[in-house]
């Protein structure tokens, strides 16, 4: 065809339906599925932001537009600064916000009860490769989160960054199997331990 040519159209009948998108991750899992197979890979899908100064009720809604359950919170992108989860929205620390200073839903940010970079438990995106789905449930139970984040270690002109989210919603979607959470983790040694 030629570079310019007009290509032909058409008009459209009744019943005419939109493509759906296949949810990301759709495949059945077990136990001994790789890892791999439940992490959200964010270098193939983009991650869900929100900035620290917006409030929970912008939070929310973007949560429920984006179909996510965490927003990493950058003020400007990439640096990431901490996570909020839809249990943050209507969590203890938003609760107690509340009450000590005095504020409404409303008036309460995202930098109020997010959960900050220092604070957020992550496991190594080269560990990933040789572990199992099991192994990802059993660091979800020892260190009591519904969500870890994969990062990859620094090579040559890529600084260390994070790939990818292992979340506890979707590893039960894939599963068909509701996870109990229950344990605690009393030290990070631990968590490398359930990896090996």
């Amino acid at each position: 065809m030629h570079r310019d040519a007009v290509m032909s159209t058409f008009r459209l009948s009744p019943g005419m339906s939109i493509a759906q998108a296949s949810p990301w991750h759709s495949k059945p899992v077990t136990l001994e599925s790789p890892a791999l197979d439940v992490m959200t890979d964010l270098t193939q899908v983009k991650a869900a932001t929100i900035g620290p100064g917006q409030t929970l009720q912008q939070a929310e809604q973007t949560m429920i537009y984006q179909g996510v359950r965490m927003l990493f919170v950058v003020s400007e992108m990439p640096a990431l600064e901490g996570l909020i989860t839809s249990t943050d929205l209507r969590g203890e620390r938003q609760m107690s916000l509340v009450h000590s200073r005095h504020l409404r839903f409303d008036e309460m940010r995202v930098a109020d009860v997010m959960t900050e970079l220092s604070m957020l438990d992550a496991i190594e995106f080269e560990r990933m490769a040789g572990a199992r789905v099991g192994n990802l449930i059993a660091t979800l139970k020892r260190v009591g989160r519904n969500h870890l984040l994969v990062v990859q270690g620094a090579s040559a002109g890529t600084p260390q960054r994070i790939r990818g989210v292992v979340s506890r919603a979707q590893i039960e979607r894939q599963l068909g199997a509701p996870i109990e959470m229950t344990e605690i983790a009393s030290s990070f040694s631990e968590v490398e331990r359930a990896l090996l």
